[in-house]
């Protein structure tokens, strides 16, 4: 199987990369169309500013390619934001996959989130195994509210969606790579998808 985790220079890739590799598989860190099209899974990870992130996709082109691809995708925090219609942070406009806007948590509560929360009302073959409540680690100041495509939800200041999916494209605002066994399990199902 090939498993490319999309590199344009705001994404975690060596601890996804690593979190692969544990379980088994084998991934590339590419920017390359070619390989990206012709992969059977792709992760799309990314910390940082929204912005910032999406001026570095365009860069590459790769703000065109990724709403065309057919294979399963994994979009990781701010991955999984930008594939939304936008986000609050820079005033960004997304790659509208996801039908949902970004927003930010309010100052009545820490921001960032930053830690151990639970996901639940899981609704995807992404969570086989995982019981409701379990932890994963999130850290993160913006947020997709509850819509059609929320598939876990986790509740910090309201509950709002901690992952997504519409069709082939997939996202969780938490790092599975950095959620002990339970994250390696949802990226084990996402890869056996």
């Amino acid at each position: 199987m090939n498993i490319a985790i999309i590199d344009y220079g705001a994404g975690n890739v060596q601890s996804v990369l690593f979190a692969i590799e544990r379980l088994g598989f084998t991934g590339i860190v590419t920017n390359d169309w070619n390989i990206i099209n012709s992969a059977d899974k792709l992760i799309f990870p990314g910390v940082g500013e929204a912005n910032n992130a999406m001026t570095k996709l365009k860069t590459k082109d790769l703000d065109v390619l990724i709403p065309t691809l057919k294979q399963p995708v994994l979009g990781i925090c701010l991955g999984m934001q930008l594939l939304c219609n936008s986000s609050e942070e820079g005033n960004t406009k997304g790659l509208g996959i996801f039908n949902v806007d970004i927003v930010r948590f309010s100052n009545q509560v820490k921001v960032p989130q930053m830690g151990w929360n639970t996901i639940y009302n899981l609704k995807s073959p992404l969570f086989e195994g995982i019981k409701p409540n379990e932890y994963m680690y999130l850290v993160h100041s913006f947020y997709a509210p509850i819509c059609n495509e929320t598939i876990a939800t986790t509740n910090y200041e309201m509950e709002y969606a901690s992952a997504l999916q519409k069709d082939n494209f997939y996202g969780v605002q938490f790092h599975p790579e950095k959620s002990g066994r339970f994250g390696e399990q949802i990226l084990g199902n996402f890869l056996r998808l």
